[in-house]
C-alpha cells in the first residue's frame, strides 16, 4: 500500500536542511549574509567597480548575484519576518519619494536601461527592509552587525596584505594623487572611508550593549582603516556625530541631539551649496576663506544650479545627466575654474536629486531623508535596547546625511554608503515603533 510521505521531511529532503530552515537562528544568519554581501559585493577588490554599478557593462556576475540577493531578501521576508514589523517601513513619505524616483525613470534618456539600473536600487531597498525585519531581538541585531563588520573590515585588511595593488590606490590609476591611500574591498577610498565610519559606530553600539571586547576591536580596526583612506571629511564628521548623539543622551537631553543635528545640517547646507546660490553667504565665506572651492565643487554646483533652472519641475531623469553625451557637448565657459563636463556626479546628493527628479522631489527628499528621521528619534521609547540601537542609527544618519553635502550617493543602486544611509533612516523609523527585546524570548 503506497504511503504518503509529505508529513515527513526526512523521506523527501535531508534532515539537516529541515533543521537549518526551521532553526530560530536562520533569520539572523540570513540578515548577516545579506548585509555582508551588499557591502562586499560579488566583485571585491575591483577598482573599477563592484558595488557602484552592478549592471554596468553587462557584468553578468553582479547582475545574477544581486538578483539572487533580492530573491533571498524577498523569500526571507515572506518566510521569517513578522508582517507587522515589515508594515512599519511603508511610510507615506517613502512611498511619495519612490513615486518621484519612478517618474524620473519614465523621462530618462534611455528609460529601459535606466529601469534596469532602478531595479537594482529597489533590490537594495528590499534587502535593507529584510536586514532590519529579520532580527528578533537586540542580541540578533548585534550579531548581524558584528558579523558583517568583522567580515568587511577583516577582509579589507587581508586585502592590504595579499592584494595591495587592489586594496590601495596606486600611481598607475587616473587619480594618481591618491596613491597609497587604503580602499580595502571597495572601488574607491570615498566609499571605504564612510563604510568604515559606519562600522566604527557599530563598534560603539556593541560596546554599549556589553559586548566590550568585540566592540572595541571593531571600533579600533574600523577607525584606523578610515584614517588611512585619507578622507578628511569623514575623519572630521565621525567624532562630531559621536559627540552630538552621546553627550546629550548621557545628560538626559535627547531632544538637544535633534536640535544640534538640525542646526548643523542647516549650517552645512549654507556653508556648501549656500555659498554658491546665496550672495551674502558667498561674500562671508570668501572673506573668511578666500580660496575655498571644496576641491572644485563650487564650479560644479554653480553649473548644476544653472541646469536645474532650465528644468525645475521634472529634472532630467534618473541617471540621465552627469557623464552623458549631451553634457559633454555643452559649452564650457573659459573662465570657469573646473571643467564640469568631466564630473561623474554633482558631488552633492541633494543637488543631484533636483537634477534628476526636479525641485518638488527635492522637497519630498528633505522631508523623507532629514525631517522624518529626526522626528522618529524623538519618538523612540525610553527602553534600553531601543535607545542604544536608536543612538547607533542616529550617528549613522547624521554622518551620512552630512556627507551627502559633499558626495552623491542617493538612489545609487547598491552603493554601500547609500545602503548605510537607508539602514539608518528606516532603522530610526523601526525603533520608534517597535519595542526591541534584549534577548530571545
Amino acid at each position: 500500500m503506497p504511503t504518503n510521505n509529505t508529513a515527513s521531511l526526512k523521506r523527501t529532503e535531508p534532515a539537516w536542511l529541515a533543521r537549518v530552515v526551521g532553526s530560530t537562528h536562520a533569520p539572523t544568519a540570513i540578515a548577516a549574509i545579506l548585509l555582508t554581501i551588499v557591502f562586499i559585493s560579488f566583485r571585491p577588490f575591483q577598482p573599477q567597480g563592484a558595488g557602484l554599478d552592478p549592471d554596468a557593462g553587462g557584468d553578468i556576475v553582479n547582475q545574477l548575484g544581486f538578483s539572487m540577493v533580492g530573491g533571498l531578501a524577498l523569500f526571507s521576508l515572506v518566510t521569517y519576518a513578522n508582517p507587522r514589523v515589515v508594515s512599519i517601513f511603508f511610510s507615506p513619505w517613502w512611498l511619495a519619494m519612490l513615486g518621484c524616483f519612478a517618474f524620473s525613470i519614465t523621462h530618462a534618456l534611455d528609460p529601459s536601461a535606466t529601469a534596469r539600473a532602478g531595479l537594482f536600487t529597489l533590490i537594495g531597498l528590499v534587502t535593507v527592509v529584510a536586514i532590519l525585519s529579520l532580527p528578533r531581538d537586540a542580541d540578533a541585531f548585534s550579531t548581524v552587525l558584528g558579523v558583517s563588520g568583522a567580515a568587511v573590515v577583516g577582509l579589507s585588511y587581508i586585502g592590504l596584505v595579499l592584494l595591495p595593488g587592489a586594496a590601495m590606490h596606486n600611481a598607475a590609476e587616473v587619480e594618481s594623487e591618491f596613491a597609497g591611500l587604503w580602499r580595502g574591498v571597495f572601488a574607491h577610498k570615498n566609499i571605504a572611508g564612510p563604510v568604515m565610519a559606519g562600522f566604527s559606530f557599530v563598534g560603539i553600539y556593541l560596546f554599549r550593549r556589553g559586548w566590550k571586547l568585540r566592540g572595541l576591536a571593531l571600533l579600533a580596526a574600523a577607525m584606523f582603516f578610515m584614517a588611512n583612506t585619507g578622507s578628511k571629511t569623514t575623519a572630521g564628521l565621525v567624532p562630531l556625530s559621536i559627540l552630538i548623539v552621546m553627550v546629550p543622551g548621557l545628560l538626559g537631553m535627547r531632544g538637544l541631539t535633534v536640535f544640534l543635528v538640525a542646526a548643523i545640517m542647516i549650517g552645512t547646507a549654507l556653508a556648501t551649496v549656500g555659498m554658491v546660490f546665496i550672495e551674502p553667504v558667498k561674500h562671508l565665506m570668501l572673506s573668511l576663506f578666500p580660496d575655498l572651492t571644496y576641491t572644485g565643487r563650487t564650479s560644479i554646483w554653480e553649473f548644476a544650479g544653472e541646469m536645474i533652472a532650465r528644468r525645475p519641475w521634472t529634472g532630467y531623469g534618473f541617471d540621465s545627466f552627469w557623464g552623458k553625451i549631451s553634457l559633454a557637448t555643452t559649452d564650457h565657459p573659459i573662465d570657469r575654474a573646473w571643467d564640469v563636463r568631466r564630473s561623474v556626479h554633482g558631488h552633492d546628493g541633494y543637488i543631484d536629486i533636483a537634477l534628476s527628479m526636479g525641485l518638488p522631489a527635492l522637497g519630498v527628499a528633505i522631508i523623507t531623508f532629514l525631517i522624518v528621521p529626526m522626528r522618529d528619534y524623538l519618538r523612540i521609547p525610553l527602553k534600553k535596547e531601543n535607545v542604544l540601537l536608536g543612538d547607533f542609527f542616529m550617528m549613522t544618519f547624521m554622518f551620512t546625511a552630512l556627507n551627502a553635502f559633499l558626495e552623491s550617493f542617493f538612489f545609487r543602486r547598491v552603493d554601500p554608503v547609500w545602503l548605510f544611509f537607508v539602514i539608518s533612516v528606516l532603522g530610526l523609523r523601526m525603533v520608534a515603533r517597535r519595542i526591541i527585546p534584549a534577548h530571545p524570548a
